[in-house]
């Protein structure tokens, strides 16, 4: 994306201390809207995300993307010395992001009664498992455990197989797009009485909210919804089918007259006059007479003649992409979804653009992830004031990098 605009943070700085993937992802989207992020890593072990996916000329291709828009500095926070720096960063800083275990930051002398006194405005985003209090607040968490308690992987695969977890970080990218909301309020609420405060964000409660009703219905109907494939139980056809040539595309009719199109463009303009047919939940009902219907009508064509005749009658349709088809579809071109960035190791590159589009301050894609304690002495020296033979002996200790 190019542009002089930084976007609507700009001027914000924020220290991120955390690891994979939630944490990241927050100061990643506050970057792409401007904010200054600083990175902080182990100095020796960095980030874990800087070793998760594929790698290309032993450059780790997701770092370039979720790490993209921050300085990163190596500095070890179990040393004192290592404490003490971090703690005049974070008087410098508007956001602090974290996600060690609930106590750590406090065992550093680096809790948020101490990170306050020194600024007041401070927001500290603390993302954990399972939140700071509570019974399981200490257990070690991951995206694939609170998916599977959410409901999440109860909901999801074939009725008689095994629950199915996602094959990516599903609920740390919604615990990180949430992390992002959550500090803007705060920033928002600093604007009207010019205090910080403590946000505690667990990873379980976005995706349980992401997850929909399940929740009420077991409190009011004593009800459990169940595994139901690629259907729904509110509205039918609603599936996954197979073209004539190998592909597959994906069709929902949420609205009524989205399912009167369809049913009228393969053939079977009959059932719309059925009583069943006038609600989705009363279609789910007779989803095997209307997939076979829809089914046999795309299994005779090719993909390309499916997605032509239903934008014609005006259904809803998409096709199931690989991501190599993504790259190349017209409205991912149009808007600008994925975009190309210049890397100083890999020459230019193409990512996910930005979240949203903002007329005014749109934000950019400054540069690329970077290598570990690429900017240690540019931030704690040049801007911090730390000497020069300060920062060696800190090196030499391994304090930093």
């Amino acid at each position: 994306m190019s542009g002089g605009n930084d976007g609507p943070l700009a001027g914000l700085r924020v220290l991120d201390a955390s690891t994979i993937l939630a944490g990241p992802l927050v100061a990643q989207v506050l970057g792409d809207f401007g904010a200054e992020v600083i990175k902080i890593e182990h100095p020796g072990r960095g980030d874990g995300m800087r070793g998760h996916g594929l790698a290309k000329d032993d450059q780790p291709l997701w770092w370039k993307m979720i790490a993209r828009n921050k300085r990163t500095v190596g500095l070890y926070l179990g040393d004192p010395a290592g404490a003490e720096i971090f703690r005049k960063l974070a008087a410098t800083a508007d956001v602090v992001i974290e996600n060690f275990r609930p106590g750590t930051l406090e065992r550093w002398g680096l809790g948020y009664d101490v990170l306050s006194a020194d600024n007041p405005g401070l927001i500290l985003l603390r993302v954990t498992g399972f939140g700071q209090s509570g019974p399981y607040a200490s257990r070690p968490a991951f995206g694939t455990l609170v998916e599977s308690m959410s409901g999440f992987a109860h909901l999801t695969g074939a009725p008689d197989g095994p629950p199915t977890l996602p094959a990516f970080g599903l609920a740390d990218s919604i615990a990180g797009m949430a992390g992002a909301a959550a500090v803007s309020m705060a920033l928002f609420q600093r604007e009207k009485d010019g205090r910080g405060q403590e946000i505690d964000l667990d990873l379980l409660s976005p995706i349980m909210t992401a997850v929909g009703p399940g929740v009420i219905y077991a409190d009011q109907l004593g009800v459990d919804q169940q595994r139901t494939g690629n259907r729904s139980l509110n509205n039918a056809p609603r599936n996954t089918y197979r073209t004539a040539d190998g592909h597959w595309v994906a069709i929902s009719t949420s609205a009524d007259s989205i399912a009167r199109r369809v049913l009228t463009l393969v053939g079977h303009p009959e059932v719309i006059e059925e009583p069943w047919f006038a609600t989705g939940r009363q279609r789910a009902q007779h989803a095997d007479l209307l997939d076979g219907y829809v089914g046999e009508w795309i299994g005779a064509r090719t993909r390309d003649e499916v997605l032509r005749a239903f934008e014609e009658a005006g259904a809803a349709v998409g096709p199931v992409y690989k991501p190599s088809e993504l790259l190349e579809d017209p409205q991912v071109r149009a808007l600008e979804l994925v975009t190309t960035v210049d890397d100083p190791d890999l020459g230019p590159i193409r990512m996910q653009n930005l979240l949203w589009r903002m007329g005014r301050t749109p934000g950019r894609i400054r540069f690329t992830g970077r290598a570990l304690g690429a900017d240690t002495d540019a931030v704690l020296g040049d801007e911090l004031g730390l000497p020069a033979e300060e920062l060696a002996a800190l090196r030499e200790r391994d304090v930093i990098r």
